[in-house]
């Protein structure tokens, strides 16, 4: 008797091993005993949403921005032309953003401008609010020179206070448009233009009616005032462009431009005739060109 009871609890000490082996198995490949999921392992979890993928090819496109969207100075002096604009215009020679991905006569019909001249980020929520109204599919920005081109270095726009309005102006259009992709333009060298514009003494003299004062006011001015004032702007405009990047990489449905146009050297050829400042009707076919450069790429600026 006492050996067969031996025997019995070797047998049930081995059974027990076994089944706890087979457990521990069971837990470590995410399976039970019968085949399904373990509970609380990898292969019984949800799994998490995928990244959307961007869209290279959108159907309809908003625009908001400031007078460069607008087309300002490109086709006659201190007027809008928005038929030029880089993001929704029709020109033949320009070619917008919209006449690449759309076709000429869906451009026509699938884009709407509700860019203003003049317009700093304080006023973008109201634009968003507008494009997201039409419905599109893509909602170019471009925005933030008039921040810094102010009537002195003291009256730009506080970063923060940019920060807020950009954010502000996301949270709007994603309110109303959840979906709708999103690309933005870096802020132009406000500098670069003044040195290549001040080569042209017709368009100083329209600098002096009053175009961004911060930077262009006393254009041939080369003091230490002047240029400590220019280096102020200068830095603001980097500062802008890093807002736009931060917190467009905050949303998985906005595109940087990488500092493309800030970084793009517009030649004279390329500035209005009039002002020396605005890109003209080649500096707008530059911009589309970027623009439709970064917006079909398959993944965003380095």
């Amino acid at each position: 008797m006492p050996e067969r009871s031996t025997r019995r609890r070797a047998r049930g000490a081995a059974a027990s091993l076994t089944a706890a082996v087979l457990a521990g198995a069971a837990v470590l490949t995410g399976c039970t005993s019968d085949g399904g999921p373990a509970p609380g392992s990898a292969a019984g979890a949800k799994s998490p949403s995928p990244t959307p993928a961007w869209d290279a090819s959108p159907a309809s496109i908003a625009a908001v921005g400031d007078s460069i969207t607008r087309g300002f100075d490109a086709c006659a002096v201190l007027a809008d032309c928005p038929e030029v604009s880089w993001a929704t215009g029709t020109d033949d020679g320009v070619r917008s953003l919209a006449v690449r991905l759309l076709g000429a006569s869906r451009a026509v019909t699938h884009s709407w401008n509700h860019a203003v001249s003049g317009a700093r980020m304080a006023q973008l929520p109201e634009q968003m609010a507008l494009a997201a109204k039409e419905g599109p599919e893509l909602v170019t920005v471009m925005i933030g020179a008039n921040d810094a081109c102010r009537d002195s270095v003291r009256l730009m726009t506080p970063v923060t206070d940019f920060r807020a309005s950009f954010e502000a102006s996301m949270r709007q259009l994603r309110t109303s448009a959840p979906k709708v992709q999103v690309y933005v333009s870096s802020v132009p060298d406000l500098k670069r233009l003044w040195s290549t514009g001040r080569e042209n003494p017709l368009g100083k003299q329209i600098w002096k009616l009053g175009i961004c004062r911060s930077m262009l006011g006393d254009a041939d001015d080369m003091g230490p005032a002047a240029v400590a004032r220019r280096d102020a702007v200068q830095e603001r405009v980097v500062a802008y462009n890093e807002v736009l990047r931060d917190t467009c990489a905050r949303d998985e449905r906005c595109r940087y431009d990488g500092g493309a146009v800030f970084d793009y050297r517009f030649t004279g050829e390329q500035l209005s005739e009039w002002d020396w400042f605005h890109p003209g009707r080649n500096g707008q076919a530059r911009l589309a060109e970027i623009a439709y450069r970064n917006v079909t790429a398959s993944g965003p600026p380095a």
